[in-house]
């Protein structure tokens, strides 16, 4: 059986709630079509913090009334998380019949994708069990949040490449209070994102086999227009 075909976007520094309206446009436009193909979009977003569906505010620092900067709550799964430049997020937008048709098998896909990603810079990226996320040194480097529906995903992974860390310290990421938040360049001094994102789509087609579709820009099926 040929790669699902995979729509690459590249979209570099996005405001969330445009790559968010993306998404559930994305998402909407499979459900009325199987046939349209699959996506990844890659981008960084400028400071915010989102919160999954059940979040729990006791992990925000802060008054949700006067964050410092945006917040969103979201129909992802997990806990609260912070997203500024210098992070690597890649928003999934697949049709999981054409892969595997379980949710547990998906999140360590995406594990592995950026375990394989780190791997290409020689940097020993793990699992912790129990918990979803990819550790490197002890520091917890990438987090991953999905939301599945009918079986097209959305939503995704966040790496920590050469982001400003302080925002991470208003919460308690994901709700984890016993492991500190972590960046690759902790590691690789110098590392930018311009230099790890081609690592990740070979990654992710390594390890999700895809037939890449690239484009110069949004799609004009997808409409920049924010409901």
């Amino acid at each position: 059986m040929a790669n699902p075909s995979c729509r690459l976007l590249s979209l570099g520094l996005v405001p969330y709630c445009q790559a968010w309206h993306y998404q559930r446009q994305w998402v909407r436009a499979k459900q009325g079509d199987r046939q349209r193909e699959d996506g990844l979009m890659l981008l960084e977003h400028p400071p915010v913090y989102t919160l999954g569906t059940g979040s729990q505010t006791k992990y925000l620092k802060f008054d949700p009334e006067h964050p410092p900067a945006e917040l969103w709550r979201t129909e992802r799964g997990g806990e609260v998380t912070y997203h500024c430049p210098g992070q690597l997020v890649g928003y999934p937008i697949l049709d999981l019949n054409h892969f595997q048709k379980d949710l547990h098998w998906y999140l360590r896909q995406l594990e592995e994708v950026l375990i394989v990603t780190l791997g290409k810079l020689d940097l020993p990226g793990e699992r912790i069990p129990g918990l979803t996320g990819v550790w490197l040194g002890g520091h917890k480097v990438a987090a991953i949040a999905i939301k599945v529906s009918g079986w097209i995903t959305c939503h995704g992974f966040a790496l920590n490449i050469c982001p400003d860390l302080a925002g991470f310290s208003q919460i308690v990421p994901c709700g984890i209070s016993d492991r500190p938040v972590g960046s690759l360049n902790q590691f690789l001094p110098g590392l930018t994102v311009d230099v790890v994102q081609p690592l990740v789509i070979q990654a992710f087609a390594e390890v999700l086999p895809v037939t890449w579709l690239t484009t110069g820009g949004v799609p004009p099926w997808l409409s920049d227009d924010v409901a």
